[in-house]
């Protein structure tokens, strides 16, 4: 008859192997649905750009710096009162999605994200009619690449990141002060200062937010509240999807080539 202490360290072991391999599907199920959101951001911005311009003279209704025609469609979005809406629309569903997710099924939160996803999209269509397209592609696969070695030092660090977070988010908050404080002055050198600290701070960020997708699955799954798993996926997609759009905005306008 094997010892209890034998049979303790057994099923210790089994148990931890279930836990590894449950956060392993965990983080692919939150690395899976940030892509599929990224995905659906890029159609929406790059279908949106399409039917915003016109190469017909005729057809066009405003004109942009760079000489790029307007349809009516990309005048309403980018001269009218409603480019205010489509740019804060995005801040609303993050707002609406963190503090409803429990009130919501996690089918009904996933959706929600998808739907954030696409107005993400219309909000960022806009790059492709300022920027050319081989510098979004190619500033996209840099911030691809920081994105996942970042979130992979933040899933295997040893180090205790949750110090960083306070600080972090301050550093956000001076961000978006700094920014609204730009959109009067129309400072060149403010808005790259604010683009160089910001990517800087989303970069970690990356690490943090892994890190607490990481130690949240470990805290819901030794406490065995399994039914939070599929929303906290959802929030980690978020998260993460967040800190990757916010990189690529930042280093764009630091490294991209207008058009």
């Amino acid at each position: 008859m094997a010892e209890p202490q034998t049979i303790r360290r057994a099923s210790a072991g089994v148990h931890a192997a279930d836990i590894d391999a449950g956060l392993r599907a965990h983080m692919n199920k939150v690395y899976g649905t940030m892509s599929v959101g990224m995905l659906i951001t890029a159609l929406a911005a790059w279908a949106i750009a399409g039917l915003a311009v016109t190469t017909d003279p005729a057809q066009a209704v405003a004109q942009m710096g760079n000489g790029k025609l307007l349809t009516g469609l990309g005048s309403a979005l980018y001269f009218s009162p409603l480019k205010y809406v489509v740019m804060f629309a995005p801040l609303a569903f993050v707002f609406g999605l963190s503090a409803g997710i429990n009130k919501l099924s996690t089918p009904a939160a996933q959706l929600v994200f998808y739907a954030f996803a696409a107005v993400m999209g219309v909000s960022l269509s806009s790059i492709f009619l300022i920027y050319t397209g081989y510098s979004i592609v190619q500033i996209f696969l840099i911030t691809a690449i920081a994105f996942a070695s970042l979130s992979f030092y933040g899933y295997t660090t040893k180090r205790d990141l949750s110090a960083m977070g306070a600080f972090l988010m301050m550093g956000v908050v001076g961000l978006i002060v700094a920014s609204l404080v730009n959109w009067w002055l129309q400072s060149p050198a403010l808005m790259y200062a604010v683009s160089a600290i910001g990517v800087l701070i989303f970069a970690g960020l990356t690490a943090y937010d892994t890190q607490k997708i990481k130690v949240l699955y470990l805290q819901l799954a030794q406490s065995g509240q399994q039914d939070f798993m599929g929303k906290a996926a959802i929030l980690g997609a978020l998260s993460l999807y967040l800190d990757f759009i916010n990189m690529f905005i930042m280093l764009l306008q630091l490294f991209g080539n207008r058009d």
